[in-house]
């Protein structure tokens, strides 16, 4: 497992802009940045001509026109985006043997074993066409010993890029780099070891262990690790995917329907809640019903991906509605979120408003500082079922 293994990583080209991009021939070549368009927005995504200007994700979209004031604004469509990730995942579960979805936009793939009968990098040259020529969309992949070093090499020959990084290269790749370039590495920790003058990852990787645990505790072995090319983490299937879900059997069998909906909108907002903890993104939803006579019904849908309440409210109610057919009582009602891949809330900002957006940011930080029931809707305060 340690080494002898062959990880690729396969990432998409500013993967928002791309979406965009196959849809409107005419903005190839442009300066296009995507999320929300007023002032108070926030740039989700941007194209690599608009990346020239100093613009990048999770600015102010204010900040981002005034760098780059002929960029073009799109709100963006997280259905289309959606289905798109669906599609790339399609065609490489059809070609490999392990896979994990590790974000909407990236995938790392284990060829471990495989290389007896392909070349690897061969195989990922393939691969990588046909989803492009396919799909209409550019993506870049590295390959390497680990996940860490392949996702690394991705990032280094980005955008529309191959880069395969073999054992005894790794060492040589990563010194020259700045630390910054460490998965996982955030702008605190990266201020803290850049005052100490730990500026690339060779200078970072002859720190003695017992000095980074003193510094960063397990963090800062785990990043020492990563600076010598170290990573046994394993390619996760994504057939494992887990889900998140709750449910709740009433303590009298019960007929109304208002009730259940405010607690099912109780019931979303909880797993939501941890979803966004988690910094995850569900694809799908499903409800679950058990009649007083013990039958229970399923009912389940696509979503494009989200974390956020109101989404997941409204879908969850519509399959209720879907779902409960025969006018019987009900015992048990029951939510699950599924197809989770990581990410953030702020991609699904195109169906929601800034308000709502901040609203579920301020709730959350209540929630973090005192508990997961200090706020919650008024609709669903008084439920005792």
């Amino acid at each position: 497992m340690k080494e002898g293994r062959h990880i690729i990583h396969m990432d998409q080209d500013a993967f928002f802009v791309s979406v965009e991009v196959r849809k409107n021939k005419n903005l190839i070549g442009k300066p296009v940045i995507i999320g929300g368009i007023s002032d108070r927005g926030v740039v989700t995504s941007c194209s690599y001509e608009a990346r020239k200007f100093g613009v990048h994700s999770a600015m102010p979209s204010r900040m981002a026109k005034m760098l780059c004031p002929h960029a073009i604004f799109i709100k963006g469509n997280m259905d289309a985006y959606s289905e798109a990730s669906h599609e790339i995942t399609a065609i490489i579960k059809e070609k490999v043997p392990l896979f994990e979805k590790a974000s909407i936009d990236e995938h790392y793939i284990d060829m471990t074993g495989m290389d007896r009968f392909y070349g690897c990098m061969k195989y990922a040259h393939e691969l990588r066409e046909t989803i492009m020529k396919e799909l209409h969309l550019p993506i870049s992949f590295g390959l390497s010993i680990n996940k860490t070093i392949s996702k690394m090499a991705t990032n280094e020959c980005k955008p529309n890029g191959e880069k395969n990084v073999e054992q005894l290269e790794v060492q040589p790749f990563l010194n020259p780099l700045s630390i910054k370039k460490i998965p996982g590495l955030g702008e605190k920790t990266f201020m803290k070891l850049s005052d100490m003058g730990i500026k690339k990852i060779q200078t970072l990787s002859q720190i003695h262990p017992d000095q980074m645990n003193s510094i960063l505790g397990k963090n800062g072995l785990s990043l020492l690790q990563k600076a010598k090319g170290i990573d046994h983490s394993l390619v996760i299937p994504y057939a494992e995917q887990k889900s998140i879900g709750t449910q709740c059997t009433f303590k009298a069998d019960t007929i109304d329907v208002e009730t259940i909906n405010n607690l099912l909108t109780s019931m979303v907002m909880d797993i939501a809640f941890q979803l966004r903890e988690k910094n995850k993104l569900a694809a799908c939803i499903t409800i679950t019903i058990r009649y007083s006579n013990f039958e229970d019904v399923t009912k389940q849908a696509s979503i494009p991906y989200t974390s956020l309440d109101t989404t997941l409210i409204q879908k969850a109610k519509e399959l209720f509605k879907q779902v409960y057919t025969k006018r019987m009582l009900l015992r048990l009602v029951g939510v699950r979120l599924s197809n989770l891949v990581n990410g953030f809330e702020q991609i699904d900002m195109y169906s929601e408003s800034q308000e709502q957006y901040s609203l579920v940011q301020a709730m959350d930080k209540i929630r973090k500082r005192f508990g997961q029931q200090a706020v919650t809707r008024a609709s669903v305060l008084d439920i005792d079922i």
